[in-house]
Order: structure tokens, then C-alpha cells, then sequence
């Protein structure tokens, strides 16, 4: 894999909920979000868009931020989207 392959990533549901994700593809695991082949949370909450992601060298590094960004508030991940 090439440098910053491990991306974190922020999905914005059709219900307005988020969902926070890890993947080393992330067009194609949009694409599967979107499909109902992605996680089990979004199948029900398509369509989905991307709101927000964030690239690591490592995957230990990538999931961590992630349970980072899972253990925020509502509030705190919306801030975290719009600033990007």
C-alpha cells in the first residue's frame, strides 16, 4: 500500500445521522455505503455523502481516530464537518 492508504471518514446520512468509518478505498467503500453493501448502520440511511475524512501512514493510527471521532458528540462532529 502507498503512503496514507488508511483513511477515516465521516458519512452524513439521508436521516442526518453520522456514521464514522475506516477503509483503505475510499471511493469504493462510498460507493458500497451508498449500494447497502456497507455497514449495517447506513443500509437503511442511503443515500449517504461524505462530509468529512482524514488520511494516515498507518492502520493502527487511522483507528484509532476513528473511535476518537466515534466518541464525540453530535455537536462536536458537526463542528468537526464544518470545518473541513
Amino acid at each position: 500500500m502507498a503512503e496514507s492508504d488508511h483513511v477515516v471518514y465521516v458519512l452524513e446520512c439521508a436521516d442526518g445521522s453520522f456514521y464514522t468509518g475506516y477503509t483503505t478505498d475510499l471511493e469504493r467503500r462510498i460507493v458500497e455505503h451508498d449500494a447497502g453493501e456497507g455497514a449495517k448502520y447506513t443500509r437503511g440511511r442511503t443515500p449517504v455523502a461524505l462530509r468529512y475524512h482524514e488520511r494516515y501512514e498507518s492502520r493502527s493510527a487511522a483507528m484509532s481516530r476513528e473511535y476518537e471521532i466515534k466518541q464525540l458528540s453530535r455537536g462536536q462532529k458537526e463542528r468537526l464537518v464544518e470545518a473541513d
